[in-house]
């Protein structure tokens, strides 16, 4: 027993370090920039510009569109950009095991998206007069929301490549397509059949519904339903992970 919970601890301290290595590493690296932070704002502007509508109702889709890109744009970037370094045989011969470097890559955008999107809601609450009506409902999809997010970004990670680009291009087609069906722009109410029945593969859905439930506006599932799901993503997303990541280890790639 003493010899498990010292394994747990030593893994757990490694899933730390590699998590301070990476945002010490990447979070300044200009692609994360670009498709974490100017991402969003440029979307933002794009939405907002020349149209009627109320700021404190684009609140709520800003922060969740931040949360969105933030959280998962440092994942797709560590593994490409180690392999070309040639650090990542380095990093997966280490006493460490792979599911450790996969949490410790999936803590490091959970903690960029977090600190992010804590800037973008304090940012939208002094700029636009919407008020915070459900404080924990709010939490509990920026929470979850990040480390759903940051999983899917460690997936992404996942094809054997040595270049970044390759690995942004894959991660724009994913993420893309679903944030424009998650209700970000148009509440999934308003949207056609088609899109409401496909809108529930998205993971931003859930948070998106969580954050606009947090802002006091009226959610398309229920609560306890977004809730449940997101973190069910979370551990599928991380177990698909690791089963990737473990496969091309044993291919030498």
């Amino acid at each position: 027993m003493h010899d498990l919970v010292y394994r747990w601890r030593r893994q757990l301290f490694g899933a730390l370090v590699i998590t301070r290595k990476n945002a010490l590493l990447y979070y300044l690296k200009p692609p994360v920039l670009i498709f974490g932070v100017m991402f969003p704002g440029f979307f933002f502007l794009a939405y907002r510009m020349g149209r009627d509508i109320p700021i404190t109702w684009i609140v709520p889709g800003m922060v969740a569109m931040t949360l969105w890109f933030t959280a998962s744009a440092v994942g797709p970037l560590i593994t490409p950009w180690e392999r070309s370094a040639k650090t990542y045989e380095r990093l997966i011969s280490s006493p460490l095991s792979l599911k450790t470097i996969v949490i410790g890559d999936i803590l490091s955008g959970f903690i960029f998206g977090l600190v992010l999107t804590t800037i973008s809601i304090i940012l939208g609450l002094a700029g636009s007069g919407a008020v915070i009506a459900n404080p924990w409902l709010l939490m509990a999809g920026v929470v979850l929301g990040a480390l759903t997010f940051s999983a899917l970004g460690v997936l992404l990670a996942s094809p054997p490549t040595t270049s970044p680009a390759h690995i942004m291009m894959l991660s724009n087609l994913v993420r893309l397509p679903l944030l424009f069906l998650s209700g970000i722009f148009v509440p999934l109410d308003q949207m056609p059949v088609w899109v409401r029945w496909i809108a529930p593969i998205s993971p931003l859905s859930y948070a998106n519904d969580l954050i606009r439930g947090g802002f006091g506006q009226p959610a398309y599932f229920p609560t306890w339903h977004s809730l449940l799901m997101l973190p069910a993503f979370t551990f599928a997303l991380t177990m698909v992970a690791f089963k990737f990541h473990r496969q091309w280890r044993a291919r030498g790639l």
